[in-house]
């Protein structure tokens, strides 16, 4: 694991892995964007796993906005199958591998390993597989299997970025508006409850699961 200094002088090098195309915004986007506006010489890697021909395009615009700013970042977007994630597992690792050659970052966030959904836990896995010596944040996602712990390590947001959050996932993902829970109240409610449970002065906060961590 990677060990942190407490000096943020040096810039940060930053991977996003997300198994479908709005993971990434609705796991840690608020996270992002407190990051994005205090780092502007961060470097980030945002990687989706599965798509389609619309998904895509919803993807890379959200990613854009998400991070704008930022002059260094790449945007990679995949198609594996949606929901079959296990069992292409092999040809999933094989971009892991490759992409652990390009690029070595300070911190990375992805699925938490307690997922129910089997395309977050594989990626979750495949994370701890490939990088042995990184700091890993794992974020979590509503959704209705109820799977949602108790995280270890939060990150204040004020409520402005909640709620731009929050907007942004709506205004760029229309095709999942369909889905009953893919609401603002959703996501804002989840926040909130992070933000009571670490006592967050701008009331929201994003939760996470850090399992290895030297300070």
């Amino acid at each position: 694991m990677l060990k942190i200094s407490l000096d943020s002088s040096a810039p940060m090098k930053i991977l996003c892995l997300g198994a479908h195309c709005d993971d990434i915004e609705i796991g840690c986007g608020g996270t992002i964007l407190k990051m994005v506006r205090a780092r502007k010489d961060a470097s980030v890697r945002w990687v989706v796993f599965s798509s389609d021909e619309r998904r895509e395009k919803e993807a890379l615009n959200s990613a854009k906005d998400f991070l704008s700013g930022l002059k260094k970042k790449k945007i990679d977007i995949h198609r594996f199958r949606n929901s079959f994630f296990p069992y292409c597992g092999a040809d999933i690792k094989e971009c892991f591998e490759d992409l652990k050659k390009e690029f070595s970052p300070d911190m990375i966030f992805t699925h938490y390993r307690n997922d129910l959904h089997q395309d977050h836990r594989l990626i979750s896995e495949l994370t701890w597989n490939t990088f042995r010596d990184h700091l890993i944040l794992e974020y979590e996602i509503p959704k209705y299997d109820g799977d949602l712990g108790s995280p270890n390590l939060f990150v204040h947001l004020e409520e402005s970025i909640g709620r731009k959050k929050s907007g942004k996932i709506l205004e760029y993902f229309r095709s999942q508006n369909d889905k009953q829970w893919f609401t603002e109240d959703t996501f804002l409610s989840l926040l909130r409850i992070r933000g009571v449970e670490s006592n967050a002065p701008g009331k929201y906060a994003e939760g996470f699961y850090c399992r290895k961590m030297i300070l």
